[in-house]
C-alpha cells in the first residue's frame, strides 16, 4: 500500500492544488532498487575538530562508484551540480570550540544537498570521552543531527554514527546503509558501533546468498515484505505464522522460493520444535527476524488479564524462548548469525490505550541490549527495529482523521511503507553488519513523539 496523500500532492492536481492552499507536499522518497547506484549525486566530505576517518570514508565511497567533493567545492562550487550526500567526520572534538567547524562546513554544503539526498555525521561516543568538555562536544553531535533532520526537506534525512576507536573496519556497512535508498525512512537517528570481524568485499546485490532467514509473523503486511527483501538479498526463508494464516502463509512463501512452517509461536514447545526442524532441514540458521506481534488496546482501567497476558505472549515472552532455544541448542545458530527484534515506536514514546503493546516492546529493546554482550562473545549480534507509522492493511482500517495526523507528525511528513522496515531488517541482517549490535534504530522519518 502507498501513502495516498503523498501520492496526491505530487500528482499534476495535487501539486497545484496543495500550492493554492499552503498544504505541505512531501515527496515521494528515494527507496532501494537492485542495480542503482549508491547515491544520485557527488558526495562531500568534511571534518570538524581532527578527524580520523575522512580518508577511511573516501575509500569506501570511491570503491562503491561514488564522486569525492571537497569542502571548498561545497561552498559555491565550479558546475553548481546537486549534492547527493553530506559527510562530516566530526571525530576527534575536544571541546565546544571545535564544533564551529561543523557549522561551517555544513552551512555552505546544506545548500546543496538534492532532494532525498543524506547527512550524515560520525563522531566517537560521548560515553567515552574522558573529560566535560570532550562529553559536552560529542553528545552536542546529538542536538545538532536531530535538529538537521527537521530542518531538510524534499525527503532528505540526517543521521549520526558514533565510531569508538578500533572501531573503524565497522563502518563501511552503516555508511552505505544511510547513505543509500535503504534508509529512505530512517531520519534522526544515533546509532553506536562496536569492533568487529568484518567481512572483506560484501556481495551488495546479495548479501545473503546461502543465508538460511527465520520470520515470524511472515504472512501479511510487514512480516511478508521482511520475506520478500531477505529472498531478495539471497536468503532462504522460512516464513512462520499461525496455523489459522496458513493459507496465505504458504502464498507468500511460494512467491519467494521459501519454505513455509505454521506455528504458534507462544505454545510451550514452540522453541524447540522450531530448532528441531531448522538443524534437521537447513542445518541450522543464520538470521531471526522476531516480527510476529499483535494488539489488544484498552485504557489500562478497562484491560482485562486477557488482553494483557496475550500481548505479552506474543510480543515479548516469546521473543525470549525462542531466542533462548536457539542459543540453547548446540548448531541452532550458524557462525555470525543475526537476530533482529521488532519493536516498536510505542515502546520508546508510549501510547494512549497501548499499556500492554507498549511495555512488550519496551521490554524488546531491554532484551536486545542486555543479550548483546554474549551475541558478542559468539561473533553474533542482536538488535531491533522500532517502526514509527507504517502503511499497511491494519492501518487503513483506522479513523481517516487518526490515521493522517499519525502519517504526517514526522519530519518526513508521511507514512513509511512495510519495505522500509524490511530494508533495515536486511541491512543489520548482513554480515557486514558485525559491528551493530545490541541497538534499536527507529524506522519512523523522524517522528515528534518519543526520543
Amino acid at each position: 500500500m502507498a501513502d495516498w496523500y503523498t501520492t496526491f500532492a505530487n500528482s499534476g492536481v495535487g501539486t497545484t492544488i496543495t500550492k493554492q492552499l499552503g498544504l505541505p507536499r512531501p515527496v515521494e522518497l528515494r527507496r532501494y532498487e537492485p542495480g542503482q547506484p549508491l547515491l544520485p549525486g557527488p558526495v562531500v566530505v568534511g571534518s570538524a575538530g581532527q578527524g580520523r576517518l575522512r580518508d577511511t570514508v573516501t575509500a569506501v565511497l570511491r570503491d562503491a562508484g561514488v564522486t569525492v567533493q571537497s569542502p571548498v567545492t561545497a561552498d559555491g562550487g565550479t558546475d553548481g551540480e546537486k549534492l547527493g550526500a553530506v559527510v562530516l567526520d566530526a571525530t576527534g572534538l575536544t571541546g565546544p570550540a571545535d564544533l564551529a567547524g561543523a557549522h561551517d562546513f555544513l552551512a555552505p554544503a546544506l545548500e546543496r544537498l538534492r532532494s532525498s539526498g543524506r547527512v550524515l555525521v560520525l563522531a566517537d561516543p560521548p560515553a567515552a570521552a574522558g573529560s566535560p568538555a570532550r562529553a559536552a562536544a560529542r553528545q552536542a553531535v546529538d542536538g545538532l543531527v536531530r535538529s538537521i533532520a527537521k530542518e531538510l526537506r524534499g525527503g532528505s534525512t540526517a543521521n549520526a554514527v558514533f565510531v569508538p576507536e578500533g572501531a573503524e573496519e565497522s563502518l563501511a556497512a552503516p555508511l552505505r546503509f544511510f547513505l543509500s535508498g535503504r534508509s529512505a525512512y530512517v531520519d534522526g537517528q544515533l546509532l553506536t558501533l562496536s569492533a568487529a570481524d568484518v567481512p572483506a568485499n560484501p556481495d551488495e546485490e546479495k548479501p545473503l546468498a546461502g543465508k538460511v532467514a527465520v520470520v515470524t509473523g511472515a504472512a501479511r503486511g510487514i512480516g511478508a515484505a521482511i520475506a520478500e527483501v531477505l529472498s531478495r538479498d539471497g536468503a532462504h526463508v522460512v516464513a512462520v505464522d499461525v496455523p489459522a494464516a496458513g493459507e496465505q502463509l504458504a502464498r507468500v512463501a511460494n512467491a519467494i522460493g521459501g519454505t513455509a512452517v505454521a506455528l504458534d509461536i507462544t505454545a510451550e514447545d514452540a522453541g524447540p520444535r522450531l530448532v528441531q526442524q531448522l538443524v534437521a532441514r537447513h542445518g541450522g540458521v543464520d538470521v531471526v527476524v522476531h516480527n510476529a506481534g499483535i494488539t489488544r488496546d484498552k485504557l489500562l482501567v478497562n484491560m482485562d488479564a486477557a488482553r494483557w497476558n496475550s500481548v505479552m505472549a506474543v510480543n515479548l515472552q516469546a521473543q525470549l524462548d525462542i531466542t533462548q532455544a536457539l542459543l540453547d541448542a548446540e548448531g541452532a545458530l550458524k557462525p555470525g548469525a543475526r537476530i533482529v527484534c521488532v519493536s516498536s515506536q510505542s515502546g520508546i514514546a508510549g501510547n494512549r490505550g497501548q499499556t500492554n503493546y507498549a511495555a512488550s516492546k519496551a521490554g524488546v529493546i531491554g532484551m536486545v541490549r542486555a543479550w548483546a554482550p554474549e551475541f558478542a562473545e559468539r561473533d553474533a549480534t542482536i538488535n531491533a527495529v522500532a517502526p514509527g507509522f507504517i502503511v499497511t492493511e491494519m492501518t487503513a482500517k483506522m479513523p481517516f482523521g487518526t490515521r493522517e495526523i499519525g502519517s504526517r507528525i514526522n519530519s518526513l511528513q508521511q507514512g513509511g511503507l512495510p519495505v522500509d522496515v524490511a530494508e533495515t531488517i536486511a541491512w543489520l541482517s548482513q554480515p557486514a553488519s558485525a559491528g551493530v549490535n545490541g541497538q534499536t534504530v527507529r524506522v519512523c522519518g523522524q517522528s515528534l513523539l518519543g526520543a
